[in-house]
């Protein structure tokens, strides 16, 4: 697990053990992902393009896929018009289905709206 990941998920305190295994999944399932702490959220990108990232917030714990409104995953939350991004609260490590998860960071691979390049085309998002 990048280190940067690590000191995160260890100043989360009772959500230490969902980042623990929300990251450990995320570095299997997506082994040539880069992750890095980005705009001080763990995120992991793919090719230079962000696939999905983790952040606190009051409901929870956030998991949010990108692309994730391309999934048609019943269990994503979709809030944005904007963007194409999907997301997910947990408040307890049981809460993971591991098969969902699993899926999702497949799809997350698959599908793939193209944010590296939003600036260059001007705010237009286009599929990767």
């Amino acid at each position: 697990m990048n280190a940067e990941i690590q000191s995160y998920n260890s100043q989360a305190s009772g959500d230490k053990p969902i980042c623990d295994l929300l990251a450990a999944t995320i570095d299997s399932e997506l082994h040539d992902a880069e992750s890095k702490i980005w705009h001080a959220h763990p995120v992991w990108f793919l090719d230079g393009n962000p696939i999905v990232g983790c952040s606190r917030q009051k409901a929870g714990l956030r998991l949010m896929f990108w692309s994730g409104a391309s999934f048609i995953e019943e269990k994503l939350n979709v809030v944005g018009k904007k963007f194409k991004d999907a997301s997910v609260f947990f408040t307890a490590v049981e809460q993971i289905n591991p098969e969902d998860l699993k899926r999702w960071l497949k799809k997350a691979r698959e599908i793939q709206w193209d944010y590296k390049n939003i600036v260059k085309r001007k705010g237009l998002l286009q599929l990767k």
